[in-house]
């Protein structure tokens, strides 16, 4: 037996804004929402969910846990043009000039990375070509 993530949480002030940026950059919905946060989700009982919860403070250290994520059907260029559109903002937690990601922030600061390869440059490697 092993154990399934069925959320991912994460901390915001305000959870709207943060909900409604990882909906648009995951392509998911607002799923459950009441006093205590928000949940998102790639459909209605789907799971894992990102749990958006209502904290007091503003975030003040690097996250210990964060999100990659890959561009599907586009460029990582453009994935990442897109991604500052939707209001993610680079951020610098010492990843040093030459790594292959880019680090971002959330609306309220909650970090994430771009990978440089796209999800159809992986599945072409895992395929052998």
């Amino acid at each position: 037996m092993t154990s399934r993530i069925a959320a991912i949480a994460l901390d915001a002030v305000d959870p709207g804004p943060v909900a409604d940026f990882w909906c648009a950059v995951l392509g998911w919905q607002r799923v459950d929402e009441d006093e205590e946060g928000i949940s998102i989700a790639a459909a209605p009982g789907s799971w894992p969910t990102i749990d958006v919860l209502v904290v007091p403070e503003q975030k003040a250290v690097k996250n210990r846990l964060h999100l990659d994520v890959r561009a599907d059907g586009t460029s990582a260029a453009d994935e990442l043009a897109r991604l500052e559109a939707l209001g993610a903002r680079r951020a610098d937690v010492g990843q040093g000039p030459d790594v292959t990601w880019v680090v971002l922030a959330d609306p309220e600061g909650n970090e994430l990375c771009l990978l440089s390869r796209t999800v159809q440059d992986v599945e072409r490697e895992a395929a052998g070509g």
